[in-house]
């Protein structure tokens, strides 16, 4: 008992203290703190960290207890009623330790990096504002409360996207994720109606416990619709179009939202969702199409782009692939685990991006680095610790939770799947070390006058590059060895009770899969190092020889296009007729025909107005002359 009131007080604070620390430091920060706008959003969140991971500790030390807390009465109208309701259970317990500690550590580093910044005040307030969203859809216990804290994330999406405001590029890719999000959001609305006018409820609990009795075809529907917001908010294909953009936003905004926290929103959604996906096939189907599709398309495109910040972007769409690849697959443990190491390595490998283009004077494009290796040694060390765990080499992170992704898809006799991530892993290694070599091997192409001035990044940016890359480094087989049979796996099974698959061996089929994956990443590499350090002049032959694919990669899909001409124009033309046709002649026609009728009538009846006396008693004689005729009429009837 006293444990859970305990519990009770964590959670209450791990939500309460970033919505104080938005609201004081929006209100005070720049009139009262100014240049300390930082003390009380890092203060607090370091505080949110530490009962994180109190709340973690305690579902290791509960297992098979999930806290659960229904704080008060939120909604009730008739039937419909939804508690304030909070649910930690092993899953959130994982995603409690991605979002505290990546969230503080993103809070310290930004110390740095936005300093000086006019906006600095305002940029805190929202960081804490995003994790106040975040920690509430994470410990939501029902469909409602989840979308809140999923709308709020949206809402500081938005605002920390376009928080260079004047800038019209980042004004622009804030409302291109906006919009792209509501499309996403509506089909999560619409399956959170579904649920309810199935199920009667919108409780976690009181909704899975029904799964096996609603029918399989409404069933597909709610699971289709609840991966439709997934799709936006992960940004899987073909809404993962805002989030490259996104990078105009300040790099630490790339690290907390778009690589470690925001965009694994869908995917836990989905894990959440499990006793509902479990028993759709074809949604699960469908689920692991698109994750597979979309980590092979991104990685593509990932090959060829020059910003530093739009690499690591498409790396990101290509991950969450992977991730909706194994959910889909039936490897959920699988999926979380790699969510698990995700975040660190990749929230790394922003923050790394983010101090080359300090050092840098702001300049995002490789082709103007080079040579940085020594300069920035701190930086270049840590991102190759990120790189390396991304492209899942031995015995890094990634190595540990992507190989069991493929091993699982292979061992479950999805063979097209396990050929499609293992290219799909190549990929990953030649664009990832890409942008290693292009950074920081060979010579300068920066400016003399940028030159001068680059140097490595103060401490408080360098400590959380360190402090992210023993996790990216060392997570993997803290956590997940041995393979399948992990920590994790066992920590997880409370969560994920029902899953039925051929488990991955690692001595024999198993092993032979992880090597064999581990080769083809270590090729990747070769092949970067080939391309962009021994013989620098093949990337061009190789685009000259192979234009159209290169293009094509280049220029994303001409995804950017294909939404101009399809929604975007054809939603202006459609509003252009509104206009023109409808608005005009038949809104405004209707009006202004109504008010040209009573003008002809006024001009009929006008000639009536003579002015002479005699006219007007002839009339009101005639008209009491028919007056009692008529009355005659009636009467004598």
């Amino acid at each position: 008992m006293e444990g859970t009131q305990y519990m009770k007080i964590a959670v209450a604070l791990i939500v309460l203290l970033p919505l104080a620390g938005f609201i004081i430091t929006l209100l005070l920060g720049k009139r009262l703190f100014r240049a300390r706008s930082h003390i009380l959003p890092v203060a607090l969140v370091t505080v949110t960290a530490v009962l994180s991971v109190y709340a973690f500790e305690w579902v290791v030390r509960h297992p098979d207890t999930a806290f659960v807390w229904n704080a008060f009465s939120w909604v009730a109208a008739g039937r419909f009623t939804v508690e304030w309701g909070f649910l930690v259970d092993p899953l959130t317990g994982i995603m409690l330790l991605v979002v505290g500690i990546i969230g503080m550590l993103v809070h310290y580093y930004s110390i740095g990096y936005m300093k000086d910044d006019p906006g600095y005040y305002r940029f805190f307030a929202y960081l804490n504002l995003f994790m106040f969203a975040m920690f509430v859809l994470i410990l939501a216990n029902n469909y409602l409360l989840l979308f809140l804290g999923w709308e709020g994330v949206g809402l500081c999406s938005y605002l920390l996207i376009s928080f260079w405001f004047r800038k019209k590029s980042a004004s622009q890719a804030g409302k291109k994720a906006f919009l792209v999000n509501r499309v996403g959001d509506f089909g999560f609305t619409l399956g959170m109606f579904l649920i309810f006018v199935t199920t009667g409820t919108l409780q976690f609990t009181g909704v899975f416990d029904k799964a096996e009795m609603i029918g399989s075809g409404t069933l597909l529907w709610i699971c289709l619709l609840l991966f439709t917001g997934a799709v936006g908010k992960s940004a899987q294909f073909p809404l993962h179009v805002w989030l490259p953009d996104a990078m105009e936003g300040p790099t630490p905004v790339s690290a907390l939202i778009h690589a470690a926290t925001m965009v694994n929103a869908g995917v836990y959604m989905v894990a959440r969702s499990y006793p509902l996906f479990v028993q759709a096939h074809t949604a699960m189907l469908i689920v692991m199409i698109i994750g597979t599709f979309t980590a092979i398309y991104s990685a593509y495109i990932a090959i060829t782009q020059n910003d530093i910040k739009k690499v690591i972007a498409y790396s990101t769409i290509s991950s969450l692939g992977f991730m909706f690849m194994a959910l889909g697959a039936g490897a959920w443990a699988a999926g979380i685990f790699y969510l698990f190491a995700h975040g660190f390595f990749k929230g790394l490998l922003f923050l790394c991006s983010g101090s080359v283009i300090h050092a840098m004077g702001g300049e995002q494009d490789m082709r103007n680095m080079g040579g940085l290796r020594k300069k920035i040694p701190i930086t270049f060390w840590t991102m190759l610790i990120g790189a390396i765990a991304l492209i899942g080499v031995f015995p890094f992170a990634g190595f540990w939770a992507k190989d069991e992704i493929l091993g699982s898809d292979f061992s479950g006799g999805y063979y097209v799947v396990w050929a499609v991530g293992i290219v799909t892993a190549f990929l990953t290694a030649v664009f990832a070390f890409r942008l290693i070599f292009m950074t920081f091997f060979g010579k300068s192409r920066a400016s003399e006058e940028v030159q001068r001035h680059i140097h490595e990044s103060a401490k408080v940016m360098t400590i959380p590059l360190v402090l992210l890359a023993i996790p990216a480094a060392l997570l993997g087989i803290l956590v997940g060895w041995p393979p399948d049979t992990g920590w994790i796996h066992t920590f997880l099974q409370p969560v994920f009770f029902d899953v039925e698959r051929e488990k991955f061996v690692w001595v024999g089929v198993g092993g032979g899969l992880m090597v064999f994956s581990v080769a083809v990443a270590l090729l990747g590499v070769y092949v970067a190092y080939v391309m962009y350090i021994r013989r620098t002049e093949l990337p061009g032959r190789l685009a000259a020889r192979l234009p159209v694919a290169y293009e094509a990669s280049f220029n994303k899909m001409y995804m950017d296009q294909v939404y101009e001409v399809v929604p975007i124009r054809s939603t202006i033309a459609f509003a252009g007729w509104l206009w023109t046709f409808f608005d005009v002649k038949v809104i405004d026609g209707a009006v202004n025909g109504l008010a040209r009728l009573w003008e002809l009538l006024g001009e009929r009846l006008r000639p009536l107005q003579t002015g002479r006396v005699q006219n007007y008693a002839f009339s009101i004689f005639a008209g009491m002359l028919v007056l009692v005729v008529v009355l005659a009429w009636v009467w004598g009837s």
